[in-house]
């Protein structure tokens, strides 16, 4: 049973939002448990919650939190890591707040997902790394970048917030490639922990005893006041991992029901000339983050779009615009990130949606371009 009905019964006061978390009384019922076991604090089903995790993607270890993959590396104060200029600012800040230089690369116009043919361009004697992240529920190529890492003994770190379900070539999980492999438990993802936190994978156990000291203050236990290490405090509650927990055994569902909304998308836009869906690459299954197209006079569509009731959201500002990050890069060396932010938006895809809704806004886009 769902909790949050949000879509009014008239047409005219209709509000369809971009993101609505897929909570029900299944995820009450595991927080509830764990008040009333007086687990507050990391325990049980923090450990049950990452085991199912890690048995499903098919990784040895990981931990419960995100973004301290850059910090556990061992690289130096200034090393170079190569990120996508499309991608959330997340996946630079991270790099940038382990000391290291983000080195923006070009994406593709197929599927807005790193360009191996641009990372080999920006490599330097400084580079020491590669954040390839899974854009939008397809995976990176990712053959080529494991081999790019190999012949210039590049560390990889995946970032894979919105790949899970995501499977490389049908055999490799996202984030299990690299080094190191980070997912997202924020609200919109495909499941959720309750708002926020993640998950940093590895299969390399020096690589995850750094982690399990990294997150804990510097030390592996609580209790202790000695502490080998310097750390932070990135331990995740089990009333979150609880509704993890509760998300995961029902994420075939929730998988399912994302590929059928996909689907009406495409049946109802078809014949459409000024909307196309990104790309559905071969070596990749699809499992949809965001319904992402690129559409025809997009400036004019997103104001009309909102005065339906529909919420709408364009794709990635550029990262070598970003205010915090604009200096030293070339506007022309990124023509396809610039290409997305200009002519891309995201359509909602959560499980909230009814056929009805899809067809309200594929309707409302056939009518804007019916009177443009």
């Amino acid at each position: 049973m769902v909790l949050q009905k949000y879509v009014k019964t008239k047409v005219m006061n209709l509000k369809i939002y971009q993101m609505s978390p897929y909570i029900g009384k299944e995820e009450i019922a595991e927080v509830a448990s764990s008040i009333k076991n007086n687990w507050i604090s990391e325990g049980p089903k923090a450990k049950k919650f990452t085991e199912s995790i890690l048995n499903y993607i098919g990784a040895k270890y990981g931990v419960l939190a995100i973004y301290m993959a850059c910090m556990v590396l061992g690289l130096k104060l200034g090393d170079e890591i190569l990120i996508p200029d499309f991608t959330f600012i997340a996946s630079a800040n991270a790099a940038y707040l382990a000391g290291l230089k983000p080195i923006f690369v070009d994406v593709k116009k197929e599927d807005f997902n790193i360009d191996p043919d641009d990372i080999e361009k920006r490599i330097t004697k400084r580079t020491k790394a590669i954040m390839p992240v899974h854009i939008y529920g397809q995976s990176v190529d990712m053959d080529p970048v494991l081999k790019i890492a190999k012949k210039y003994h590049l560390k990889i770190v995946e970032d894979a917030c919105q790949g899970m379900g995501v499977f490389y070539k049908k055999k490799r999980h996202t984030g299990t490639m690299g080094d190191l492999g980070c997912f997202s438990f924020f609200a919109d993802k495909s499941i959720t922990t309750g708002g926020e936190g993640g998950m940093v994978v590895t299969n390399n156990k020096k690589l995850y005893e750094k982690l399990l000291y990294f997150r804990n203050q510097g030390r592996l236990t609580s209790g202790t006041f000695i502490h080998p290490q310097i750390g932070y405090n990135f331990r995740m509650p089990d009333m979150q991992a609880a509704v993890g927990l509760a998300q995961f055994k029902k994420m075939k569902y929730i998988f399912g029901r994302k590929l059928d909304n996909y689907n009406m998308y495409q049946k109802y836009l078809k014949g459409v000339k000024e909307v196309q869906f990104l790309q559905e690459m071969v070596y990749t299954n699809f499992m949809p983050f965001r319904i992402n197209v690129i559409v025809k006079d997009l400036e004019k569509l997103l104001p009309f779009m909102e005065k339906n009731g529909i919420q709408t959201r364009r794709c990635f500002y550029p990262l070598h615009l970003q205010p915090g990050y604009k200096k030293d890069f070339n506007a022309k060396d990124f023509p396809n990130t610039r290409f997305a932010y200009d002519n891309a938006m995201s359509l909602p895809v959560h499980l909230h949606l009814s056929e009805k809704d899809i067809k309200y806004i594929c309707g409302t886009i056939r009518k804007f371009y019916q009177s443009h």
